[in-house]
């Protein structure tokens, strides 16, 4: 008896998705892709040739059974994919198996059948073109004219033993009626074949959300559970977050400037380049300040900043910035500043990352800022606000991006201490975290700021004193005899007499009002 070698991979070259699969599909191998209507099946099955093509120069032929030629060319063509092209190049062929114009209801097979004729078209198109890979879409159309489920297994074995008896690897499409019961829509696909990909498109709080899991890939280890992807006009079937981090090589002991001198000198002389800060505060304490100047800090460098506002047009922020001070539209003129400004009801947190992405890409900057991240919790549950933070994290660390984050603060104290937005903690995927508080005083608002942590760095670990004016943020002394700043509950820690002057103790709110109080 030979024994048997490891199972090889073929990569998909479907972005995100080898790296959920560990290296891709088993190769050889036949995989089912099952999902309801508008899932992703057909373009998972498209882009599963073209990438082949593309990326590895592996032909392909394409088995549609529902879809005409024409459509899938059409919808090809929508991703940037040239079929047509392909196949006067030989290097794409179509099988068509669909009904014939005109059919209303699939032709119902009673008895015995068998996949004779069309295994013979298939063989002939894979001999033709040297096909690697082939994609039937789909399948349960086909087998769906039997009615013997017995009948069903046994073709589906058929076709399965003759595709591999040619060495493709092999996809195989097939709907199913329910996102989170059962597998297949009659139950026998998932036990013949020996990989399974389920793509999900479930309805949740008025937004759908599309999601791949790989059931199984038999005697090969894979990624678990449900993992966020869309379907982008530029890039095509994406997921999201993108499977697995692949972190620098180094980490940077490089310094940038925050683009104010005294947070330079809190976070121990400046954000190393390849951190990601977080800053978080109530509305109206400074957190786009503090971006724009982070942003600002790029100028008269060569760097470049992204600027990512979930808040404001980018007129309002450009007004705003004047007022302080910093001129956007110089930076902008010497090309040191991209604007993207997107309000968070736009489009899918998906789609926004992937607009992240796109201009990451394309304007290749130095430092990003998010600002405000918490907006998009108006729009997106608590899972799709996670996928899109460590997608976002994902992406900068990779890329060495000095990144700053804005978030608002609830007003409670979250576990441990640490910064929140939308029950996510945030901090433990960012490098700095920086809290923004309002303090009164006798008669007064008062801004306060602390820098949390700062790994790889000493920092000050003082709650100082901050003013704004229209040149901008100012950081000063520590504030004195002051409790519970952070939690947004400032107390003195001794009784008055009050003192005066710019550092007159800060006394007790009434409750609730630490954060609301100056907030507008």
């Amino acid at each position: 008896m030979t024994a048997r070698g490891p199972i090889e991979r073929l990569p998909t070259g479907i972005s995100g998705f080898d790296d959920i699969a560990a290296g891709g599909l088993p190769l050889g191998r036949p995989t089912l892709v099952t999902g309801t209507t508008g899932s992703g099946k057909t373009c998972f099955a498209i882009e599963f040739l073209a990438r082949g093509i593309v990326l590895f120069g592996q032909p392909g032929v394409f088995v549609t059974a529902e879809e005409t030629a024409d459509s899938v060319r059409s919808s090809a063509a929508s991703l940037g994919f040239d079929i047509e092209q392909w196949e006067r190049e030989g290097r794409w062929a179509f099988v068509d198996a669909s009904p014939i114009e005109g059919e209303e209801e699939p032709i119902r097979t009673v008895g015995a059948y068998d996949f004779g004729a069309l295994m013979a078209r298939i063989d002939h198109a894979i001999r033709r073109s040297g096909a690697r890979r082939v994609s039937f879409d789909s399948f349960s159309s086909i087998i769906g004219r039997f009615t013997d489920l017995g009948v069903m297994r046994r073709e589906l074995v058929r076709i399965v033993a003759g595709m591999k008896s040619l060495g493709v690897t092999l996809i195989l499409t097939s709907e199913r009626t329910e996102e989170y019961d059962g597998i297949s829509r009659y139950g026998v696909e998932e036990f013949v074949l020996d990989n399974v990909i389920v793509l999900r498109n479930v309805l949740r709080d008025g937004r759908r959300r599309r999601t791949v899991e790989i059931v199984k890939f038999r005697g090969l280890p894979h990624r678990t559970g449900e993992w966020l992807f869309t379907i982008d006009s530029r890039e095509g079937f994406v997921v999201i977050p993108l499977g697995v981090a692949h972190p620098p090589a180094h980490a940077s002991t490089v310094r940038v400037s925050t683009g104010n001198a005294g947070l330079d000198q809190m976070v121990g002389g400046g954000l190393f380049k390849d951190a990601i800060a977080l800053l978080t505060g109530p509305a109206g304490v400074g957190k786009t300040l503090t971006g724009l100047s982070f942003a600002c800090g790029a100028a008269g460098t060569d760097e470049r900043c992204l600027y990512c506002t979930f808040d404001e047009t980018h007129d309002q922020l450009v007004r705003d910035a004047a007022s302080w001070g910093l001129h956007l539209e110089a930076m902008e003129a010497a090309d040191r500043l991209l604007v993207k400004a997107d309000y968070p009801e736009s489009a899918s947190p998906e789609d926004h990352f992937m607009h992240l992405r796109h201009a990451v890409a394309d304007y290749a900057p130095t430092r990003v800022v998010v600002d405000t991240l918490s907006s998009l919790e108006r729009v997106v549950s608590t899972q799709s606000l996670l996928d899109f933070v460590i997608a976002l994290t994902t992406m900068v660390r990779e890329k060495e991006i000095t990144t700053l984050i804005t978030a608002a603060y609830t007003g409670q104290a979250p576990q441990g201490g640490q910064p929140s937005s939308g029950g996510i903690d945030l901090a433990r995927v960012t490098d700095v975290t920086i809290m923004l508080r309002y303090v009164e005083r006798i008669g007064d608002i008062q801004r306060a700021i602390a820098v949390l942590q700062a790994r790889g760095s000493d920092h000050d670990h003082a709650i100082r004193q901050v003013t704004v004016d229209d040149a901008g943020m100012h950081i000063g002394d520590p504030l004195p005899r002051v409790a519970h700043v952070l939690s947004g509950s400032a107390a003195l820690t001794e009784q008055p007499p009050w003192p005066a002057g710019p550092d007159a103790a800060v006394r007790e709110p009434a409750a609730g009002g630490g954060d609301q109080a100056g907030a507008s």
